[in-house]
C-alpha cells in the first residue's frame, strides 16, 4: 500500500465520535506520521484502533502507556 493510500484509509480512521479525538488523530496524521518512526506508526495505528473512552483517557493523562513509542504519539498528540 501506497502512503497516500495508506494516508487516505488512516484520516477515514480518524474520524471519531467525539470531536476533540477527531482534532488530535488527524493533526498528529498530517503534522507527524509521515515523518514518524515504523514503530511510531504502528503505535498510532494501535491507538485509532482503541474505543474512543480508552484513547481519550490515554490522551488526557487518565492512564499511561507502558509502551515508549504509544507514549512518544500520546505526547505528540498533546501538544497540538
Amino acid at each position: 500500500m501506497g502512503l497516500d493510500a495508506e494516508m487516505g484509509r488512516l484520516k477515514w480512521r480518524c474520524r471519531r465520535g467525539m470531536r476533540e479525538l477527531d482534532k488530535v488523530t488527524e493533526g498528529y496524521l498530517l503534522k507527524h506520521y509521515v515523518d514518524a518512526t515504523p514503530s511510531q506508526r504502528r503505535a498510532f495505528q494501535h491507538l485509532l484502533a482503541l474505543p474512543d473512552p480508552e484513547l481519550l483517557a490515554l490522551i488526557y493523562q487518565y492512564t499511561t502507556a507502558d509502551d515508549t513509542d504509544i507514549a512518544h504519539v500520546l505526547a505528540a498528540m498533546r501538544r497540538l
